[in-house]
Order: C-alpha cells, then sequence, then structure tokens
C-alpha cells in the first residue's frame, strides 16, 4: 500500500496517521475564558514559578509535552523526533523545552500556523514510515510576545479595535503510524500553504495579513480534492479572530465558496471578552483549543470530519521597522473521528 498520494498541493493518506494522545496547558486568562475546562492544567501564575516570562514559556511548553507523554504511556524514548515551535526569537522556548526533554528535535517557524505545520509533517514523516511517534507542539506567552513584537506592557499603550490577544497557551500531540496499536483521531489528508502578500502594514490588524492565506490553502484543499465545503461538520481556522474571520468570508464568497460551517479558535478561547477585542492570536492559541477542545470532540463522536486551518502572520521585530508588509501562510489538517468511515 502506498503510504501517502499527492494531488497538488495536498497530501492524502490511505493509511492515516493516529493522534494516540494530547493536552492542553494554559495560564490565568485561559482559566477565566469559557473554554477552561477543556484543558488539562491551567495555572493562575503567568510565570509558572520562573524568574521571567521567557523562561515561563519554556515551562509551559515543558509541561504540555510531558503530560501528553502521560496521557499516552509513552516513553520520551519512545517518541522519534518532537517538531515545535513559539514567537520568541529563534524559538528559543522550545528550545530550551527540548534541552530537557532529549527528544530528537526539529524547531518550526509558522507563527501562529506552527501546530497545522508540525501535525502535517508529522503526518507526513509516519506514514512514510520515517517516525514511530512524533510530539507536534506549539506555544506561546502573552507577556513575552508583547515585549518582543509590540510596545511594552508597562507603557501601558492602548490596544486597537483590530488588536488580538496573545494567549498564554501551548498544545501538544502524539503522532503515531496507523497499524502501531494506538487508537485516536486519525489525520487523512495535508495541504500546507504558500505565502500570501496583500500588502497590509498594520502590525495590530494580523486578521487582515492572515485572511488570504487561510482561503488560499483552504481553497487549493477544496480542488485538489474535490471536496465540498459541506462535507466538514466544521472548519476551524486559527487564528484570525473576528476581524480576519469577516474577510475569510468575504474572500471565500467572491470565489463561489460557501456557505461553510466556519469556527475561529481565536474567537472560541476567550469568548467575546471586551478586552481582547478582536479574539486571541499566538501558537498557543489553536494548539490549545486542538487539544483541548476539538480533538475530545472527534473522540467522542460529537464532531466526524473537520479541517484544522492555522495561520501565521511571518514578520519579524527587524521587518516590522524597516515597514514591510506582512506576508502570511496558513497550512490545513483534514482530522477525522476514530470511527467515521468515507460514504
Amino acid at each position: 500500500m502506498e503510504t501517502a498520494l499527492r494531488q497538488g498541493d495536498t497530501l492524502l493518506f490511505p493509511a492515516p496517521p493516529v493522534l494516540a494522545a494530547h493536552a492542553a496547558v494554559g495560564g490565568k486568562k485561559e482559566s477565566e475564558g469559557p473554554l477552561a475546562g477543556a484543558f488539562d492544567e491551567l495555572s493562575r501564575d503567568n510565570l509558572f514559578g520562573q524568574d521571567n516570562w521567557e523562561a515561563a514559556e519554556r515551562a509551559l511548553q515543558l509541561r504540555a509535552a510531558r503530560l501528553c507523554l502521560q496521557k499516552g504511556h509513552a516513553a520520551e524514548d519512545s517518541v522519534s523526533l518532537a517538531l515545535a515551535g513559539d514567537l520568541q526569537a529563534q524559538c528559543t522556548a522550545s528550545s530550551y523545552a527540548m534541552r530537557e526533554l532529549g527528544i530528537p528535535y526539529a524547531g518550526l517557524f509558522g507563527a501562529c500556523s506552527t501546530m497545522a505545520e508540525a501535525l502535517g509533517l508529522g503526518a507526513a514523516l509516519c506514514a512514510g514510515g520515517m517516525a514511530r511517534g512524533v510530539l507536534a507542539m506549539a506555544s506561546g506567552h502573552f507577556c513575552a510576545a508583547e515585549r518582543q513584537f509590540r510596545t511594552p506592557l508597562c507603557y501601558g499603550a492602548v490596544r486597537t479595535p483590530t488588536a488580538q490577544w496573545t494567549a498564554t497557551a501551548a498544545g501538544c500531540c502524539l503522532l503515531r503510524p496507523a497499524g502501531e496499536g494506538a487508537a485516536g483521531v486519525r489525520v487523512r489528508a495535508v495541504t500546507l500553504g504558500r505565502v500570501q502578500d496583500y500588502q497590509v502594514k498594520d502590525i495590530t490588524n494580523m486578521g487582515a495579513a492572515m485572511a488570504p492565506a487561510a482561503a488560499a490553502t483552504l481553497l487549493r484543499y477544496l480542488r485538489d480534492t474535490g471536496t465540498p465545503p459541506a462535507a466538514f461538520d466544521c472548519i476551524y481556522t486559527g487564528d484570525l479572530g473576528r476581524v480576519g474571520s469577516g474577510l475569510l468570508a468575504e474572500l471565500l464568497e467572491a470565489e463561489g465558496t460557501g456557505p461553510l460551517h466556519h469556527e475561529d479558535c481565536g474567537c472560541l478561547l476567550y469568548g467575546h471578552d471586551p478586552k481582547v477585542h478582536s479574539g486571541a492570536s499566538g501558537p498557543g492559541c489553536c494548539a490549545s483549543v486542538l487539544c483541548g477542545h476539538i480533538l475530545p470532540q472527534l473522540e467522542q463522536g460529537a464532531l466526524k470530519r473537520v479541517l484544522f486551518l492555522a495561520t501565521g502572520a511571518l514578520m519579524s521585530q527587524t521587518t516590522f521597522l524597516q515597514k514591510e508588509s506582512i506576508p502570511a501562510i496558513a497550512h490545513l489538517v483534514e482530522l477525522a473521528s476514530p470511527d467515521w468511515k468515507e460514504g
């Protein structure tokens, strides 16, 4: 049997890898939101017992990884590779967490799209026989991200209505090849995105920068597979927020695609909390919503088949100061419940 088929930009897995375990960890604000009950662990201390915000994110990601391994009854030496990323310069939160785990590691940077990127690459490695177990993980920390990309918090700058709130959260999944004895949600297909740039330069409006990338990847998947949007219980994006979600609907309508059942992880995480304005963001936002909210529903059969479409803005502190536009990317993963059958 072929391990994977390629149709356009989409990889199809005849023997889908499975998500054998998953874990979500969050901070104080996440413990006050509507999805608080979906997290495996929450901390009222956003420092997580550390001396600074960057070390706090390392501890946050490390906790998610260890919880995932524990839930999957997996020893660290049973994992072939960890694919992880974050928003800190040079992915230092992930690198320092992996220093303690000692698992073979490849760092990823897809900004807020990192979780889908890690799942897609991990699934391909498992399906191709290159790995027997892969940890796919992403994290974010509000304080670490704000002082790196925006005005330091102590300045008390006013947030614009289009701004989003970087989640202090991490999500981790353990991927296993089909037939390894592990039951779980199946990864049926992956579409890795292409960089889009609509010349948005407003760093406080990530939704506008990322919506074109979400539309491009989704349309490419639908054309590659010939699947109508109605075939899915839900199409989850992350993290367009309210502004980006509205723009995505407009872009898809212009292409004659829709209507579709769409939810955005950035809108789900904090509900209608006015302090977050357009919604949540950050690699940990969609990673934690996936691991804590979406995957359990697939496991229980409340959802049968969904698309997980994570978006990322690929700017840096330097390009922002140079007045560059903000390129964006989106990666898509098709997920199915353990008992779902084609047709």
